[in-house]
This record gives structure tokens, sequence and C-alpha cells, in this order.
């Protein structure tokens, strides 16, 4: 029967190892506040992964991306049609009219935290604005789908119900993932849903997901560079990114990555 089995590796959290990963969600929250208020035109991606790390390490805690397959940074720093895996350099400097989005991962206690900001850089074009703000909505929606009784599909058709009618393209091949003592665990969280929701597996109290859509102004199609790393639009046009760590819980969403639980956002989202 649908959803009465979990896919292979994907572990079923006890209420205090989620209360551990909430310690590491507020470690990257925290950090993405700092970040976030620091970008301005500029200001090099480079100066931004510094901070990230200071902030991150500050905190007794330890940057998840950084050596993660090699990748040299502890951010992910990725500007105007680079989607997501940019790689933070003190020879980029932002722009203004640029988006930024700013992927930022902690380990701490051994569990960790993982969330996605994107953020104007000085005044942007309302598209721009538009655009990183349906992205948001998209994420919120996924985040209230993440509830017990329900399924692993139902994540995607909400970020898909809101991304769809902007004519926006939706990543399809770069998806969320499950999140606990590993950075990526099972199960692949999708932002679609082509079959519907109600749909894969069922979401009971303990389960750990990552949600985290990506949406472009124009063709979903993307490539990645000779880096091995960042994903940018084939078009050329820009992107936004979203991401938070959320658990399941008897009462519904707990986002650990939001310094407020999401309550904010989630009573948007209802």
């Amino acid at each position: 029967m649908v959803g009465r089995r979990r896919p292979r590796g994907v572990t079923v959290k006890s209420a205090e190892q989620v209360a551990l990963m909430r310690e590491a969600g507020l470690v990257v929250a925290r950090a993405l506040e700092r970040l976030a208020a620091a970008v301005a035109p500029g200001v090099t991606t480079g100066q931004l992964d510094a901070l990230a790390e200071e902030s991150i390490r500050g905190e007794g805690a330890v940057p998840s991306f950084l050596g993660y397959h090699g990748f040299p940074a502890t951010i992910c720093a990725s500007v105007g049609a680079e989607v997501v895996h940019g790689i933070p350099s003190r020879d980029r400097v932002l722009r203004e009219g640029e988006l930024v989005s700013i992927d930022c991962g902690a380990v701490l206690a051994g569990w960790h935290g993982d969330a996605a900001v994107t953020v104007p850089v000085g005044e942007c074009a309302e598209e721009l604005l538009a655009l990183s703000a349906v992205t948001e909505q998209a994420l919120w929606a996924g985040l209230a789908a993440v509830r017990p009784g329900g399924h692993l599909s139902d994540v995607g058709a909400a970020v898909e119900r809101v991304v769809r009618p902007h004519g926006y393209g939706l990543l399809e091949d770069y998806t969320g993932h499950g999140i606990g003592t590993a950075m990526h665990e099972p199960p692949d969280v999708p932002n679609l849903a082509p079959r519907g929701a109600g749909r894969g597996m069922e979401l009971v109290p303990g389960v750990v997901l990552a949600v985290e859509p990506m949406a472009t102004l124009g063709s979903p199609d993307v490539d990645e560079l000779d880096d091995g790393w960042t994903v940018v639009t084939r078009d050329g046009r820009q992107a936004a990114h979203w991401e938070h760590t959320v658990a399941v819980t008897p009462d519904g969403p707990w986002v650990l990555t939001a310094l407020d639980g999401g309550a904010a956002g989630l009573r948007r989202a209802s």
C-alpha cells in the first residue's frame, strides 16, 4: 500500500534527538541572520564565507559544508544566474540589483542543521523580488505539509501549487533531503509531485527533512560549471533558493532552522 513503508535508510529521530537538531538549527539560523544583514553592494562572497565560519565556530559548532566531498567553503553563495552550490571567493564582488542565495549548514554534537535564504543586493528589480518572495512562499507551503499522517509527495505538491501559476522555472533534478547525523540522508524531497499529493513515504513523528525549492525567472534548464559545484541557469536568468530543516512532530511541523520555530511562516502558509 502507498505510504506504508519508508525508503531504505530513512531514520526516525527520538524527541531528544530532534531537540539536539534544534540546537544545530539555531546555530544556522543565527549565522544566516548575520549574513543577510551583511549583504550589500561591494561585499565579496568570500567575506560572507569568513563571517559564516566565525559565527558557526563561535557557537561551538562546525561548518557542515567545509570539506564535504571536497567543497572548499563554509557556505554556498550563489549569485544571479547561479542557482545553488556557488563557491565563495574574495574576488566575487556583489553588485547592486543581484540576488544572492546563501546556503549554510552546521553540525553540533553530531547533528546537522541546513537552511538557505535569498537576499537582494541593494535595490533589485520588482521581478526579482517577486521571484524570491514566491520561492519563499513555496518553501513555507512545503513546510506546512510536513505533518504526521501526510506523505512525502504532499511537500512537492504544495511547492508546485505555489510556483507554477507564476510561470517560473522549477528545478526538478535538484531536491531537498533527509537530514540527521549526516547532512544528506534519505529520502530525496522533490519540489514537485507529478502524480499528485498523498503518495510515497508516510510522514511520522521523528522524520526530519530539508525542504528547499529552487525557482528561476526563465527556463528550469541548468548546467554545472567546470568547478564541479556551481549550478547555473542555461538561459542566464536569475534564480532564487530557500531552505529550512523541519521535523515532523505529533503536533505538526517544527522548523528547526527558524528562530521562532516556524510559527510566523506556518501561520502565513495556513
